[in-house]
């Protein structure tokens, strides 16, 4: 029998730091929730299964380190509750056995997964061209989620101690319930201010900050109209050295006389191309009357086809969606596009949307304006484009009073964001059978859905004057995610409703598909092109003809402008 004084003499020699189950009394203590832990490992595998894209293994390591802390948060979080509420346990060998079977099941969900998780990834990647990924990624994936979890496990728990220090403080002078309920609301105003404001704000700013130089800059392959059809050329309204950086790459680009020639066997006309760029003017108003002395000057309101261009957060406009409506117009066409942000468009979705719309309103009702004074027979076509953030900002003109007197004649929308409204209440509204990713609305009279496989005959209905494209890819996590995928299972997992570029291994589980999709979202532009946020050139120009119809056109010009098309060389964002 061992005497109490060797009893402690023992427990003084065990090491300082040792791994325990219990609940941890410091931010560093190394005992952890049983039940937490057991969460964590099923939520670990959850992590693991397939999403929208593939992903790289930094990607996943992220992505399984928060939904390993989810799993454990929620587990900790139950036991707690669990303790606190007085529940009986399950006593004796009972309970052991209970819980080596959790544990068991969990582990084996892990190892299972893992093992598995290569070939789910290298499924995707074989449906979208790429090079398969090897075991050798299982490195990087443990080391970023074994680091990004104890971080999140360290901030949680000094949280947890401010919380706890506050409680104590404010015990002092009410009582207990009183001090909880008090404390609990001040922390979480001030965090929640810090998160939206101080964090957020200074955030913006920095990237303002950071993004505002690059767009000054002038780059060797970016090539100063002579043209006076274009802005920036000596003769335009809109200097070139304030255009920004995509908009010097817009007016410089595009398809030259004699490639529309060569195409369409001649009688080309040099492409009208206006751009203002955010240095231009310092008003919004301003940089409109400014695009709209560049229209007039250049003399695009006599040509066949004019398109008023929302740009994405950087002023980008998509050569994939501009150079295809010049082509297939032989050059009789005139795109105007104003900047709004230095800002990149994943950065813009969430700090830009007010400013996409009153830009886009603002230009639109400004050209609109003078467009519409003109005489029905002589004045150009009129249509609306915008990719991405752009769709946004062409949605906000849709919904507008100002053209329900003079109807412009239709709108491309490419890879609409998920805050786009119209777009999700139409689709909401579609038709029974059609699917969420493809849908059909009213029989498709003026809104129609197309993907790369071109879906622009699927309405019952004529089409009819104004026509309204939305192109999309089911895999695209811009267009699908949404915040209601941490509760609710979207109707575009639903059997029959999954599209054709989505894994049939994708399910939806509470939490975790919400921050798996969330982040899909920065590489759906590094994907090939056809999948996730990258529209082809082809997929576009079907797009252009549906939307403008011209006169005379057919199925095999399409195909044939498709092949020239597709082997000009892009330069992207």
């Amino acid at each position: 029998m061992t005497a109490p004084g060797a009893a402690v003499a023992v427990s003084r020699r065990r090491p300082s730091w040792h791994v325990g189950l219990g609940s941890p009394r410091r931010v560093l203590d190394s005992t952890f929730s049983g039940v937490g832990l057991t969460v964590a490992a099923w939520f670990f595998a959850l992590s693991l299964l397939p999403s929208l894209l593939p992903r790289a293994p930094l990607v996943q390591g992220i992505v399984s380190g928060v939904t390993v802390m989810i799993g454990y948060g929620l587990g900790a979080a139950a036991q707690a509750v669990w303790h606190y509420l007085g529940i009986p346990s399950i006593p004796g060998r009972a309970h052991r056995i209970l819980v080596a079977v959790f544990v068991g099941l969990g582990l084996w969900a892990a190892v299972f997964t893992g093992w598995r998780q290569v070939g789910w990834q290298n499924e995707i990647r074989t449906l979208y061209g790429m090079r398969p990924a090897s075991p050798s990624v299982w490195p990087v994936i443990i080391v970023v989620t074994a680091a990004l979890a104890v971080l999140i496990l360290i901030v949680a728990r000094s949280l947890r101690l401010l919380f706890d220090t506050v409680f104590r403080w404010l015990g002092r002078l009410l009582p207990r319930r009183i001090a909880v309920v008090v404390g609990l609301a001040l922390l979480l105003a001030l965090l929640w201010s810090l998160l939206t404001g101080v964090l957020v704000n200074g955030f913006f700013r920095v990237a303002n900050d950071i993004f505002a130089p690059r767009d000054s800059l002038v780059a060797a392959d970016m090539h100063r109209p002579l043209r006076p059809e274009r802005s920036g050329s000596p003769q335009s309204l809109s200097p070139w050295g304030l255009l920004g950086r995509q908009g010097r790459y817009f007016v410089g680009g595009g398809p030259t006389v004699a490639e529309l020639d060569a195409v369409n066997g001649g009688g080309a006309k040099e492409p009208i191309r206006v751009y203002v760029g955010l240095k231009s003017a310092d008003t919004v108003q301003k940089r409109a009357d400014l695009v709209l002395d560049e229209l007039r000057r250049t003399g695009a309101f006599h040509r066949k086809v004019l398109v008023v261009a929302t740009t994405t957060g950087t002023g980008f406009l998509d050569q994939n969606g501009t150079d295809p409506l010049e082509f297939l117009w032989n050059g009789d066409t005139a795109i105007a596009g104003v900047q709004y942000s230095y800002l990149p468009s994943w950065i813009s979705l969430l700090a830009d949307q007010d400013a996409v719309r009153e830009t886009s309103r603002v230009v639109f009702d400004t050209i609109h304006q003078y467009w519409s004074t003109l005489p029905a027979g002589g004045r150009p076509r009129l249509y609306l484009y915008g990719l991405s953030l752009g769709s946004l900002g062409v949605e906000s003109i849709l919904s507008s009073l100002n053209i329900i007197n003079e109807p412009i004649n239709g709108a491309l929308m490419v890879g609409p964001t998920f805050v786009n409204e119209l777009h999700a209440r139409i689709t909401a509204q579609r038709e029974p059978g059609s699917p969420a990713y493809l849908p059909v609305y009213e029989q498709g009279r003026t809104v129609r859905f197309t993907a790369e496989e071109n879906g622009l005959d699927r309405g019952s209905a004529p089409w009819g004057p104004t026509r309204v494209v939305y192109l999309q890819h089911a895999s695209d996590p811009i267009v699908f995610f949404s915040p209601t995928l941490a509760f609710s299972s979207p109707e575009w997992l639903a059997n029959g409703q999954r599209g054709p570029d989505v894994s049939p291994r994708m399910g939806w589980f509470p939490l975790v598909t919400m921050w798996q999709v969330l982040l899909d979202l920065p590489g759906a532009g590094s994907i090939p092109w056809g999948y996730g946020h990258l529209y082809t050139v082809t997929a576009n120009l079907e797009s252009w003809v549906g939307v403008t119809n011209p006169p005379g056109w057919d199925a095999a010009r399409t195909a044939a402008l498709a092949s020239v098309l597709e082997k000009r060389p892009y330069r992207g964002d």
